[in-house]
């Protein structure tokens, strides 16, 4: 990690001052780029001695593997405060564990991207893993960066920081670094991650040939408590003060916890190729174009649980071992894909594929396991083979018109699976339209639901289960002065969970009944003067999965705050407050040996509000955040959980910034 940071920074440095260097002389002055004083992008701007114009914000390009093009956004608006946190995304639908860096509960279960082979576990771990399709790509008129920074609880701190830079107009490289470290409230609670990303995009003079690569890598690692002990949850539940003389344990550090010698890491490399080459280009006398291209996925992962000594019996089971344990699992898989690619004028982009997959997932033996009775049953060590796949996607828009579909299959090897998605919608503008959807998805549960092995006893298995198969209907409404609504309707089959025996005992399961999930949510945003009121609910009705598929009925976010232009609009301030609150629920309890979330029924979390208290501000490019997290808390005592046995985060003001630099 550490390496990894000075790297950055000399390169950062080296870079910057060759930039300077480059442009004196030619762009004196310049005017903040996506100033929040207006909505369009400035059409007039201020020129240096030589009469040459800034760039426009328009020429600094964020594009997804997609080819969804966006543009570098400095504004400060509501949304920008809800996704200002260590996984830079809107958390709506999550509720944190009381550190940061550690897992998320969910208050929605995660819908994981379409895939045919069965995903690598520890799903608990992967939030914060970045995937290629998280990975973006820029086009920049000139170098920029961003630096993200953000405050941890005791000793820490976040960073998120990038640089592209196009060293031509068709060239451009990315560097950038995540890093969290936070040392936690309570006892054995450090985490410690890092996701380093080197990018770039080229595209040939004559626009035929264009290739977007990327290098990832990723560790993720957190110490595990098991959670507040007996004793602990005593301390942590009792009224008024703490128990003990005095405020003896309003330090959350004097709370007892279930062990404090356990910790797992996520670690994860990634070589990501996307080329493509025109066969016939498209130009202004001919509307069609066909190209041919390659996608090479090449990733590592593991996963590593060590703890020094065996934990308490009634909590995690028997142990093969007296000390040192040591559990470490691993999943190669590499992935090539070829494509045709047809696009015209009329009849739309059409592109067909085939790919094949090589995975390798396991351990490096095999283990012999005995019964009471003395049976001897093997569990296997490894899970490997080969699919072939074929698939295609298909896109057409007319004059705010749009259909889309996309699938894929296997055709051969030891998994079955496919996927398919299709839909249409029309935009009116840019303030109303109509979305609808199907899809439907069969696919094996993840690895660690049908191989486990570990030095506990309780934790190893081997299984053949059924395909989890998702049929789903979406529909989204947006107006934009009014609100927009996203409803859908799935039904799973096969659902696959983690939960306990009547032992007590960690085990997978695959639910027999058909689930039927409703969910509803309504986002709406009201602005009156300098007020704004910005609002999401939603609602979830889950039929068939009761005991099994755990979620609250309802979730809402509220936010009151005011906005304007202070110091002649030297500043503009935004100030407010945040409700969050979920009914109660079942909800899912985390296990640290798996490190995931499994099902059970005899606790609920929830029905308390929490508020928020935040102060934001943007002076040019750089935006200024504080929040008091939890506020409510500081005046009474706080006695709530994220997950069962994990307390919910205490009152904290928090400090952090996201700074923007044009060069």
């Amino acid at each position: 990690m550490r390496k990894h940071i000075l790297f950055i920074v000399a390169l950062l440095s080296v870079t910057m001052i060759w930039a300077q260097d480059r442009n004196q002389g030619r762009i004196k002055e310049r005017s903040p780029i996506g100033d929040n004083e207006s909505k369009e992008p400035r059409r007039s701007l201020r020129q240096s001695k030589e009469k040459k114009e800034k760039p426009l914000i328009t020429a600094y390009k964020i594009i997804t593997i997609d080819n969804d093009t966006t543009y570098v956004d400095t504004t400060l608006t509501i949304q920008k405060d809800y996704k200002f946190n260590y996984l830079r995304r809107d958390d709506f639908e999550l509720i944190p564990i009381h550190n940061v860096g550690q897992t998320y509960n969910s208050l929605a279960k995660r819908e994981e991207r379409n895939h045919l082979l069965p995903l690598f576990g520890a799903r608990a771990r992967h939030f914060n893993f970045m995937e290629a399709d998280d990975i973006k790509y820029y086009q920049v008129a000139t170098p920029f960066t961003e630096l993200y920074f953000k405050t941890t609880f005791e000793q820490g701190q976040q960073l998120d920081a990038f640089f592209t830079v196009n060293t031509s107009p068709r060239l451009n490289l990315t560097i950038a670094y995540k890093g969290v470290r936070s040392l936690g409230k309570y006892q054995h609670a450090l985490t410690s991650t890092g996701n380093f990303r080197a990018i770039a995009s080229y595209i040939t003079k004559n626009d035929r040939y264009k290739i977007r690569t990327h290098f990832v890598s990723q560790d993720l690692l957190n110490e595990e408590n098991g959670g507040l002990s007996t004793e602990g949850l005593n301390q942590y539940l009792a009224t008024g003060n703490f128990v003990g003389e005095g405020d003896e344990f309003a330090d959350r550090g004097s709370v007892s916890v279930n062990f404090e010698d356990a910790e797992n890491i996520l670690l994860g490399k990634r070589f990501y190729l996307n080329h493509e080459f025109d066969i016939l280009k498209k130009t202004d006398s001919s509307s069609t174009s066909l190209s041919i291209g390659h996608i090479m996925n090449l990733t590592d992962k593991r996963f590593k649980f060590e703890q020094t000594a065996i934990a308490p019996e009634n909590l995690l089971g028997q142990s093969y071992v007296a000390a040192n344990l040591s559990d470490n699992v691993a999943l190669e898989d590499f992935n090539n894909q070829v494509f045709l690619g047809f696009k015209n004028k009329w009849l739309g982009d059409l592109r067909i594929s085939g790919g094949s997959s090589n995975y390798n997932y396991g351990y490096n033996s095999i283990l012999n396991q005995a019964d009471e009775s003395g049976n001897i049953t093997s569990i296997t060590n490894r899970i490997k083979g080969d699919i072939y796949t074929v698939g295609g996607t298909y896109k057409n828009n007319y004059k705010g018109f749009e259909v889309f579909a996309d699938g894929q299959t296997i055709v051969s090897g030891d998994f079955t699976g496919n996927y398919f998605n299709a839909g249409a919608g029309y935009e009116l503008n840019d303030n109303y339209g109509l979305w609808a959807k199907i899809s439907s998805e069969s696919v094996a549960p993840n690895y660690n639901f049908l191989l486990y092995q570990s030095d506990y006893v309780n934790y190893n298995w081997q299984n053949d289960f059924s395909n989890t198969e998702t049929q789903k209907i979406q529909v989204a409404v947006k107006a934009k002065k009014i609100a927009t609504i996203e409803a859908s309707y799935a039904t799973i089959n096969n659902y696959t969970y983690f939960t306990k025996n009547a032992d007590a005992e960690i085990t997978p399961v695959q639910a027999t009944n058909d689930i039927k999930l409703l969910k509803v949510k309504l986002t709406q945003g009201l602005e009156y003067w300098k007020l704004g009121l910005d609002n999401t609910v939603m609602y979830q009705d889950a039929q068939g999965g009761e005991q099994v598929y755990n979620v609250p009925q309802i979730v809402t976010r509220n936010s009151l705050y005011y906005q304007d232009h202070w110091f002649k609009k030297a500043l503009f301030l935004q100030t407010g407050v945040t409700l969050k609150y979920f009914t109660s629920y079942k909800a899912d309890a985390y296990d640290p040996v798996l490190s995931e979330f499994y099902v059970q029924n005899t606790e609920e979390i929830g029905g308390f509000p929490q508020f928020d208290i935040f102060f934001n501000a943007k002076v040019r490019q750089t935006r200024i955040y504080f929040k008091y997290e939890n506020i409510g808390e500081a005046f009474s005592q706080n006695n709530q959980f994220s997950a069962p046995g994990y307390a919910t985060r205490d009152a904290v003001l928090r400090f952090g910034v996201v700074w923007n630099f044009f060069l």
